[in-house]
């Protein structure tokens, strides 16, 4: 293939080599993918240490219990045996004794112990073996409660612990999100076998989108030893791989379809395709990763693991858009639409109904912008209430016993859920004066008018130097009555017991503490990271279209379409709506890591659809069209791919919706909901009213920024000589 135009740009150099050493392209394309399994396959993947990645003063302290060298505990188990319509307990807790005793894979059966108000009995025990895989061995004990529970009809007898939520949560969410994972992709097929009409061209998009993903996953192994990963870092990756690579995707094989049917030859429809929605793709995906890395200001273990993961797959998938994707286009040319479906399969791609809405909005702009923003507007209202909360155990699956039983035992035993912990540090513990300040703190608990409960436990490790004092708190977990017990364990108790010995360090931790801890960091680092994503996709979107306007305007829609976001997530699940439909309880507020989350990832995926749709009407201006004109031009001739586009996105983080985690319920609703707003009130009604009204204003750019880079947007010019059909061969 000859290279016989002026061609500008990394996207379309990257697709005139690619299409001339297509063969080379491929094969080193899946050459690479291979080798990034191999090299995790080799080194492995470091998977981050939760446990010691915590907090202020909650993370010290579970960072001095992590070097203490305290033996390792076997995975704790409790019956809770309640008065309902019977009011004796004793046969049913001597008969739970004995059988717990005679129960493979139980030991370590304590005695009974009673509740304050004398209506419940607790016995603890302890599945033996590794309790990372106690999940595996708890199904017997259960079997055995679930026994005496028959026996005795008229109590209610049920076991929770940490080896039974394990078991909940590999049988409910990680189960979920395997099948999630397999449900994404023929969902992904399906959309666009509808939006293709043909076969070839909706496996393309798929099949790479996952080998970008493969490779992204195989890359994440030497990542991690710089970002350790966290469980759900992959299927992050797989849900936001598969939605950017299959719209990268989509974007450059429509326009190349399009240029086609227009009648450029296989040569110029490529290279068409590479200036434009390369290009857009190109600076699509650095806004991406540009909003990804924002979530390294965090310095929290979860948001940095997701930000290494996000960054790898988006990098990947635009890395495949760029240059194994045009080898293929150019080696299969017209058989792209090969295998089509009868009455799915359109010659013109055009949205008829987008493009009858657009001529109303450019015929009444003023009062189509404000019907969008009052929409939005009253979307996002809500929001202005926004709470936010930390992860409970009812979260997991509300109605699932063993959570029913755990929130029964934080009622009735709160030192046994959820209890905070002292971690105490000195030369030695071992004490009077230790014992002196533990006698204080169970006094204190004692005049703390319930705030704090008994009993106190105490555990300290072989070299006698750091003790773990266990107090309850009143509450749950991270209600505003466990927060208040808990500040007056930190700021009162604390201090004047353990915080009285000389030369000791004495810090609070537990559940509690630990999401107070976690919003506090949240709440200090949340500033820079609005910030940076802000700032440099500012700076992009000046760089790219030379226009202060067109970066301003980006801006703000994108960051409307956050806010109302916010306000449908605070409609539903703060203030608990479509609790039934959606399958969970409102705990009155939205997941502490939420709104951050959404944020940093609604903002960048929604560059894909305002780079995409404003360089295609930057190509209207650049070729002498007015503002509204090259609005209609622009707008219109993607309405259809923006919708596939939109659609494959709705869908797949819908599907989110379908796990039990409210959180990821939260994530499925916010995202799905937003790119629908996106895609429909902002790009086809807010963009077009808005751009109509500027005018000429929208391409400002003051002159003292001359000096910035001109980025040509519109096509390569048409060669003199005829258009003629002609195969793209390869150099050798």
């Amino acid at each position: 293939m000859e290279n016989r135009e002026d061609v500008k740009g990394i996207a379309a150099r990257a697709a005139i080599w690619s299409a001339r050493h297509r063969v080379l392209a491929i094969l080193g394309w899946i050459a690479f993918v291979a080798a990034t399994v191999v090299l995790s396959g080799m080194i492995g993947t470091k998977q981050a240490d939760e446990g010691t990645a915590g907090h202020g003063d909650s993370g010290d302290a579970d960072r001095i219990v992590a070097a203490a060298g305290f033996p390792e505990q076997p995975a704790g188990e409790m019956v809770l045996i309640q008065n309902r319509a019977e009011s004796d307990r004793t046969a049913a807790t001597a008969e739970i004794t004995e059988v717990l005793g005679a129960t493979a894979g139980v030991t370590g059966v304590q005695e009974p112990i009673q509740s304050a108000d004398g209506r419940s009995t607790l016995i603890s025990f302890s599945i033996t073996g590794d309790p990372e895989t106690a999940a595996e061995r708890v199904g017997p004990a259960l079997d055995a409660v679930a026994r005496v529970q028959s026996a005795h009809p008229g109590l209610f007898i049920s076991e929770a612990g940490s080896a039974s939520a394990d078991q909940l949560v590999d049988e409910e969410l990680t189960g979920g999100l395997n099948r999630l994972g397999m449900l994404s992709i023929p969902v992904t097929l399906g959309i666009l076998l509808v939006a293709f009409g043909a076969v070839v061209a909706s496996l393309l998009p798929v099949l790479l989108a996952i080998m970008s993903v493969v490779a992204a996953i195989g890359l994440m192994a030497a990542a991690s030893r710089f970002a350790p990963a966290v469980d759900e870092t992959t299927h992050v990756m797989l849900l936001i791989g598969l939605a950017v690579g299959v719209d990268y995707c989509l974007f450059y094989i429509r326009r190349e379809r399009d240029e086609r049917r227009r009648g450029a030859d296989p040569h110029r429809a490529l290279m068409i395709a590479a200036q434009t929605s390369g290009r857009s793709i190109w600076v699509s995906g650095l806004t991406v990763m540009i909003a990804m890395a924002g979530m390294f200001f965090t310095q929290d273990v979860v948001f940095v693991s997701f930000a290494a993961g996000t960054i790898l797959v988006v990098a990947t998938a635009v890395l495949g858009s760029l240059t194994v994707l045009p080898a293929l286009l150019s080696l299969l040319g017209d058989r792209v639409d090969a295998l089509k479906i009868p009455g799915l399969y359109r010659r013109n791609s055009d949205g008829r109904v987008w493009n009858a809405l657009l001529d109303v909005v450019l015929a009444k702009p003023l009062i189509s912008a404000i019907v969008a923003v009052a929409a939005l507007g009253a979307l996002a209202y809500p929001a202005l209430d926004l709470k936010t909360r930390g992860q409970a155990i009812q979260d997991v699956s509300p109605d699932a016993p063993v959570v029913q039983t755990f929130l029964a035992i934080g009622e009735s035993f709160p030192s046994k859920t959820t209890p905070a912990q002292i971690v105490v540090k000195d030369d030695s513990v071992k004490t009077a004066e230790f014992e002196k300040a533990l006698a204080g703190l169970e006094a204190a608990v004692r005049d703390s008018g319930g705030k704090l409960a008994e009993p106190v436990g105490v555990e300290i490790n072989p070299a006698g130097n750091v003790a773990v004092v266990s107090v309850g708190l009143a509450g749950r977990e991270s209600d505003s009555v466990a927060v208040d017990a808990l500040n007056l364990l930190r700021d009162q108790v604390v201090p004047d017991t353990f915080g009285r010995i000389d030369g000791a360090t004495a810090l609070v931790t537990g559940s509690t503490a630990g999401g107070v801890d976690y919003n506090e960091q949240l709440d200090r680092t949340l500033p820079l990271v609005f910030a940076f994503v802000l700032g440099l996709a500012f700076l992009l979107l000046l760089v790219s279209f030379r226009s202060i306007v067109v970066a301003v305007t980006g801006l703000v829609l994108n960051l409307l379409s956050v806010a109302a976001c916010y306000g449908m997530l605070v409609y539903v699940f703060q203030y608990g709506h479509f609790e039934e439909p959606l399958g969970f309880v409102s705990g009155g507020g939205i997941t502490n890591w939420i709104p951050m989350f959404l944020f940093v990832i609604l903002f960048g995926l929604s560059m894909d659809y305002h780079v995409f749709v404003v360089s295609r009407i930057r190509e209207g201006h650049d070729r002498g069209l007015s503002t509204r004109d090259a609005v209609r031009e622009g707008i219109g001739r993607t309405a259809g791919v923006i919708t596939s586009a939109a659609v494959v996105m709705v869908a797949v983080f819908a599907l989110f919706a379908t796990l039990p985690l409210t959180a990821t319920k939260e994530l499925g609703i916010g995202l799905a909901a937003a790119v629908l707003l996106d895609a429909t009130i902002i790009r086809a009604v807010l963009l077009p009213s808005v751009m109509a009204m500027l005018g000429r204003a929208n391409w400002w750019l003051p002159k003292w920024l001359g000096w910035l880079p001109e980025v040509a947007h519109e096509p390569p010019a048409q060669p003199d000589e005829p258009r003629i059909e002609r195969e793209l061969t390869p150099v050798s």
